[in-house]
């Protein structure tokens, strides 16, 4: 890996674990694009990986007493076929296609959220189980091919309403879940390596700066400010993918 690679890789891993630890994903979809300019989306998938593991692993200890267990037991058998679907299809899928669909998807999320601020009946609203099961079967097999899993579940818990603290808690508990069994699928493929490895252990310093950061920012948002901002990086990280999606599409 190149000092070029390995800055932008540092930086993606920075921002993923502000994201991931402080608020629950959003900007955090930005690493496998940022270092896939680098590298094929695969192989930048595998190397940041272990680097969301370690995430989770600090998110899940930090709020182990918020997270839900219903919600968990609900979103699991979803993305467990999600991730199954990723094994069979990584090598052949068109990651621009999964990028406009996720992003499409991210955006219809806050589209619904901001209707509801407007509409009395609909501000009850919650997602049944069959979204459910579809949003986690999506995450996980996004999750699987590109990292990419966080928009469905993210649009699904906050639609559920949680506190803050619970929010994170539950998406750090689902999260850890879905990347070690993600991670069990890369090894049963071959794609990890010795280099690989070390280059994702160089990153780790980086990954306690992020999260540091986004403990210290969880804690000094309020629950109001907090949805805002939640919306706000499903937002941009569903802009993102879809930008990204339609300009490789028409660039060919």
């Amino acid at each position: 890996m190149t000092l070029t690679a390995y800055l932008v890789a540092a930086f993606a891993g920075v921002l993923t674990g502000i994201s991931k630890s402080g608020f629950a994903g959003g900007l955090g979809i930005l690493g496998v694009p940022l270092v896939a300019v680098f590298m094929s989306p695969q192989a930048a998938a595998v190397l940041l990986l272990p680097i969301l593991i370690g995430i989770d692993v600090l998110s899940v200890w930090r709020y182990r007493a918020a997270w839900s267990i219903h919600t968990i037991l609900s979103l699991l058998p979803g993305a467990m076929l999600g991730i199954v679907l990723g094994m069979v299809s990584f090598s052949d899928l068109d990651p621009d296609i999964l990028r406009l669909g996720i992003g499409l998807m991210a955006l219809g999320f806050v589209g619904i959220h901001l209707r509801r601020g407007r509409d009395p009946v609909l501000a009850d609203a919650r997602p049944n189980g069959l979204k459910v099961f579809f949003a986690s079967a999506l995450s996980g097999f996004a999750g699987f091919v590109a990292h990419a899993g966080g928009p469905p579940i993210k649009g699904a818990l906050l639609a559920m309403r949680f506190n803050k603290t619970a929010f994170v808690a539950t998406n750090s508990i689902f999260f850890f879940t879905l990347n070690v069994a993600k991670g069990i699928g890369y090894a049963s493929l071959g794609l990890f390596s010795s280099d690989g490895l070390l280059n994702s252990l160089l990153l780790v310093p980086f990954l306690f700066l992020g999260v540091w950061l986004g403990f210290a920012l969880h804690a000094r948002v309020s629950q109001q400010r907090f949805v805002q901002l939640a919306y706000a990086l499903l937002a941009m990280a569903g802009i993102n993918l879809v930008v990204l999606g339609l300009a490789s599409l028409v660039s060919g």
